[in-house]
């Protein structure tokens, strides 16, 4: 569609007193478009005192898996009948349109299911199994277009989705397999790899810096940049975490890279500098004022706002300074809409408050799930969809009325 006849959509649906949440973007890939946890979406209802009304719910089994949307689909994965299976739901019934297994199911204790989102692109879908099988196949009917298997299997299992960087589809397969690997995404063909360090559980995450594309992973033993076109390494730096739990993807900004990771490892922010056809990076700061095991931050008017294995707090993007902090709010995952915060804590409760470095002042609390959710929720055509790790799959309406 044209910018013209777009603007004229807009406008038509203004004059029709259309919420302008009717003109939701498409949330292909992990957090989102720009892959920082943010939603565009206006119109919305973000005070709430009665219950939020919840339009479905679904039984998908254990999993960790978040969501996609694409048009009126959503794509998400869980554990059917002894399968990975990734599952097309749509969006506004929950109604099932395909199911794809994947692979075997993955039982580990509590933590069973798959882990990685799915990403959509250009009529395709793509993700992996925790056992390593990687699949892409058709957004339309869920039939297979190509597969890969890895085979270096990391403790808690392949967590990190696939980026889609032009024509490549990148992702982990780990030491012989590369640390980085990007196939061709439309026939799986190999185009170049990189690196041998053991596969972390974080989602390669892409950037320009300097002029030039570039994408950082989180191994399990380094944070590892190559430029995108050729995978030729950049900047290789040692980040070694207990169990090589790097799981939280790196935000750049403005010249400046953030990392973090659990357990005793901790965070900083390291200015990066271009030296002829690699990288360097210095420490701007580094501290244990965030230790994210899995949860990604988010970054919002030079804050970090973040739920990691403590507390929810706010951390200056550029000084490391705390400028709040709530304990008990842990293992909790973040998105940002109209400057609020939405916050699912680990107990399925729902917070929504105005992104601020003063204080964290929900204007809702609402109970929408009663299991563990560590899954990341996601905003959709004024939609809230989440999970818990068990079983339930729902979505809430939050358009204002």
């Amino acid at each position: 569609m044209s910018h013209g006849r777009i603007a004229l959509c807009r406008g038509f649906l203004l004059l029709a007193g259309v919420a302008p949440s009717a003109m939701a973007e498409d949330w292909p890939n992990f957090r989102g478009p720009r892959f920082d946890g943010k939603s565009v979406e206006t119109g919305l209802k973000l005070a709430w005192t009665e219950p939020i009304p919840m339009l479905w719910e679904q039984k998908l089994g254990p999993a960790y898996s978040s969501f996609a949307v694409v048009g009126d689909r959503v794509y998400t994965c869980g554990q059917l009948e002894k399968q990975q299976t990734l599952v097309c739901l749509d969006a506004a019934t929950g109604a099932t349109k395909w199911q794809f297994p994947i692979e075997k199911e993955w039982v580990q204790n509590t933590w069973d299911g798959p882990r990685a989102t799915p990403t959509v692109h250009e009529g395709k879908v793509y993700v992996v199994g925790a056992h390593g099988r990687l699949v892409c196949v058709s957004a339309e009917d869920g039939k297979l277009v190509w597969e890969k298997q890895f085979n270096h299997v990391p403790q808690w299992g392949y967590a990190g989705s696939v980026l889609i960087e032009g024509n490549l589809a990148v992702t982990s397969g780990g030491k012989d397999q590369g640390a980085l690997l990007a196939l061709d995404k439309s026939t799986g063909k190999e185009v170049w790899k990189a690196g041998d360090d053991p596969s972390g559980y974080a989602t390669p995450y892409p950037f320009t810096f300097a002029g030039k594309r570039y994408i950082v992973s989180m191994t399990g033993a380094s944070a590892m940049i190559v430029e995108a076109a050729s995978g030729k390494l950049a900047l290789h730096m040692p980040w070694k975490t207990a169990y090589d739990v790097n799981a939280a993807s790196p935000i750049f900004h403005d010249g400046h890279l953030f990392l973090s990771s659990g357990y005793d490892t901790g965070c900083g922010v390291f200015k990066l500098e271009a030296k002829g056809e690699e990288l360097a990076a210095s420490e701007v700061w580094r501290s244990k004022v965030l230790l994210n095991k899995f949860q990604t931050c988010l970054l919002h008017e030079g804050k970090l706002y973040g739920s990691d294995q403590n507390s929810l707090a706010c951390v200056d993007f550029m000084t490391g300074k705390e400028d709040w902090r709530m304990r008990g709010l842990k293992d909790g995952t973040l998105i940002l809409v109209e400057g609020h915060l939405l916050f699912l804590g680990s107990d399925g409760t729902l917070k929504i408050a105005k992104a601020s470095a003063e204080k964290f002042e929900p204007g809702t609390s609402a109970q929408v799930l009663a299991a563990r959710c560590w899954t990341v929720s996601v905003l959709n055509n004024g939609r809230l969809f989440a999970r818990d790790n068990v079983d339930r799959v729902v979505c809430f309406d939050l358009k204002a009325k």
